[in-house]
């Protein structure tokens, strides 16, 4: 299923949830910050918000420095 993640066209499995979609990323979920069309989705609901086709995702990393 088609989807755009940060601005890239992907392809994700179909009925996938938002979780998903992070560890198919080998992101965690703990350290990022995920926007679905252009709403942010809340961490505790990410295994539970489905993914469509065409849904626009962003998702943006914490970077730690000094």
């Amino acid at each position: 299923m088609d989807v755009v993640i940060n601005g890239e066209n992907r392809n994700v499995t179909p009925g996938a949830t938002l979780l998903q979609v992070l560890q198919e990323l080998d992101l965690d979920p703990r350290a990022v910050v995920v926007d679905l069309n252009r709403r942010i989705v809340r961490r505790p609901v990410l295994g539970d918000v489905t993914v469509s086709a065409g849904d626009a995702i962003e998702v943006v990393n914490f970077v730690g420095g000094g």
